[in-house]
């Protein structure tokens, strides 16, 4: 029997960062050694801190090797020798004491988090049911259906609190509640028609459960980092689901551009099949349910309910016109419909195993479990965390993410992903939950997290978020549709120096012009970064249009490269360099940038020597040489 484990993970994120040539190696390796034995290599999903993949943990010991490369695959074998001793070089060290952690228990990252969705991401091999089945796994699944009524269930999740983790937050157990409701009518309606025959529920089923985990947001990866480190735990949430509100097929509706995350998924449907868990009669007790996968395109509009159900019919994903019936009542093909998040449906075997009361323990009042971001920008500590909701945004920026690095100052956290708001310093004591995010002008959406310091330009940063919004409209709404667009006309001519005082108040009518006029989610989020950040950094938008000045120095149009001159050695670097040659000067003379001419591109900056710095960038137009 091995008595060692070498976990090494294999999402994505880390193989691209070599995981795959890693792994190769380090089989190798230990065959060599002779070491098969006593050693296994185990593949995982992501443990989360992209910041130091690959990752390499040594089990039972704990040991954590960060940034790993396919050269230290030899040193790392010849560590688990008998007489073998750990590898200092490779442990985490921790960017503020520079001291160096062995165990990955005692990395602050990990210690402040509280995992139970990702509870076995970077445990478990994900293309193994054996695995899943080891820590517990489909226990939830068989408790349900030898202990437990459909109306109990349902109950369960309803006095657990726990709430859609996709971006609403709309009560899970309301939603299962009303979707078993509405299946019982829909099925006493086939009868009475004569449609529904004792072999035909599995093939022309009443109702249907469908998972979203299309996560229309790019710099979010929560959804794909379960599907590939823990699939079957979203299979188990489903069928759990389909028992509990009559349905009997399901769909993952998951964008192709995660093929790994397809992959697993796939892999992890035919495993249950295969052990009894999905078919026509699940571990024997005549409830029928089988899953398919849907792959959809990413649009970021679909993770609205009824485009999402459009999308799976065929048609073209977009929401359908208000008034309209509740996709629990009227969804997949007129048909009842439970729709949830990926990380709604991995929650329901803690919930059934644990208790609703365990559950509820968890969060806040009215917000119940964890909540998972992906932390990035300008963080010391990136990647995918799990923390309990109500924990503040300074807990998580300054203890799990290890605060700005560079001695730089922290200035916003923009939360919930593109239509997120942006909250500044003084809101850090913000308790992460739907209602306390909400309040303060962003939200928990996607679980998108991004820190911004002293270098980010507010208005551009709010440009940028409504320009990927306002690319994903689908159109159908005209304040959507139009008000986006001027909206981020405006943004353009204040970021070029071309801007009106009156368009600051202006950008406010539309924002909420838009947000009331929009059907969707997507059009009733997409101004928030615009609003919130007039709201918080009014100043700055002044600044651009008043003094036509940039403050953080980023909008080309309203800032300026010059070369100082007392630290300009003439060296002529920048001169030579420069693609539209506005710098001036020679061997011995020094260099002067010609306003007139310059595109600031940055190239001169970039090209002169860190010992020198003579090229700097200042807020507003300038034309004279500065000393």
């Amino acid at each position: 029997m091995p008595v060692k484990t070498v976990l090494l993970g294999q999402g994505t994120c880390c193989i691209s960062a070599g995981a795959k040539q890693i792994s190769a190696a380090l089989r190798e390796e230990i065959a060599r050694l002779d070491l098969a034995g006593t050693v296994q290599v185990k593949h995982t999903g992501c443990r989360g801190f992209s910041q130091i993949d690959p990752v390499v943990i040594i089990e039972p010991e704990g040991l954590l090797y960060s940034e790993v490369k396919v050269d230290d695959a030899p040193e790392i074998a010849r560590s688990l020798l008998p007489q073998g001793q750990p590898i200092e070089r490779l442990f985490y060290r921790d960017p503020v004491t520079d001291r160096a952690i062995p165990h990955h228990r005692d990395i602050t990252f990990y210690n402040n988090q509280q995992r139970t969705v990702l509870k076995n991401c970077g445990y478990i091999d994900p293309e193994e049911i054996d695995d899943y089945l080891a820590v517990g796994g489909y226990q939830a699944l068989r408790k349900v259906l030898s202990e437990m009524t459909p109306e109990q269930v349902i109950d369960a999740v309803k006095r657990s609190g726990l709430r859609g983790l996709g971006g609403a937050g709309f009560p899970a157990g309301r939603k299962w509640e009303a979707c078993r409701r509405a299946s019982r009518e829909s099925r006493v309606e086939s009868r009475e028609s004569g449609r529904e025959t004792p072999d035909s529920r599995l093939q022309t089923p009443d109702s249907y459960v469908v998972c979203n985990a299309d996560e229309g947001d790019p710099g979010a990866f929560q959804d794909r980092s379960v599907l590939e480190g823990d699939p079957h735990s979203v299979v188990e949430g489903m069928i759990i689901a389909g028992y509990a509100v009559g349905a009997t097929k399901g769909y993952v509706y998951v964008r192709a551009e995660y093929p790994l995350a397809v992959k697993r998924l796939g892999i992890a449907i035919a495993e249950a099949r295969e052990r009894g868990f999905l078919g026509e009669n699940v571990l024997g007790n005549g409830f029928g349910f089988d899953i398919e996968i849907f792959q959809g395109a990413g649009a970021f509009v679909c993770g609205e309910s009824t485009a999402l159900t459009l999308s799976l019919e065929g048609a073209r994903g977009m929401p359908k016109p208000l008034p309209r019936p509740r996709t629990t009542e009227v969804g997949l093909w007129g048909r009842p419909t439970l729709l949830n998040n990926v990380k709604t449906f991995a929650n329901i075997r803690w919930i059934i195993n644990k208790g609703a009361e365990w559950f509820a323990s968890q969060g806040t009042e009215k917000s119940k479990g964890t909540a998972i971001f992906s932390l990035t920008g300008k963080i010391t500590n990136c990647g995918l965390i799990e923390v309990p909701m109500g924990i503040t945004l300074r807990e998580i920026i300054f203890d799990i993410g290890g605060g700005v690095p560079g001695g730089r100052t922290f200035k916003a956290v923009q939360t919930g992903g593109p239509s997120g708001g942006v909250l500044p310093e003084g809101l850090l004591g913000t308790p992460i939950d739907f209602d306390s995010l909400t309040a303060a002008g962003s939200m928990m959406g996607s679980g998108g997290m991004v820190v911004v310091d002293e270098d980010t330009c507010m208005v551009d940063l709010a440009r940028y978020f409504l320009d990927f919004t306002q690319k994903e409209s689908c159109g159908q709404c005209s304040l959507c549709r139009l008000g986006s667009v001027q909206m981020l006309e405006i943004l353009n001519a204040i970021t070029e120096g071309n801007g009106r005082i009156e368009d600051i108040d202006l950008l406010i009518e539309l924002g909420e012009s838009v947000k009331i006029g929009s059907i969707c989610g997507l059009g009733q989020s997409a101004p928030n970064p615009v609003l919130s950040t007039i709201r918080y950094f009014r100043e700055e938008y002044e600044s651009h249009i008043l003094e036509k000045k940039c403050p953080a120095r980023v909008c080309k149009g309203l800032i300026s490269y010059i070369i100082v001159s007392d630290k300009c050695k003439a060296c002529m670097i920048c001169l030579r360099k420069c693609p539209v040659e506005a710098i001036k000067g020679g061997k011995n003379e020094v260099h002067v940038i010609d306003q007139d001419n310059c595109t600031r591109c940055g190239v001169c900056l970039s090209v002169c020597p860190e010992r020198f710095g003579a090229v700097e960038i200042i807020p507003g137009r300038e034309v004279k040489i500065h000393g």
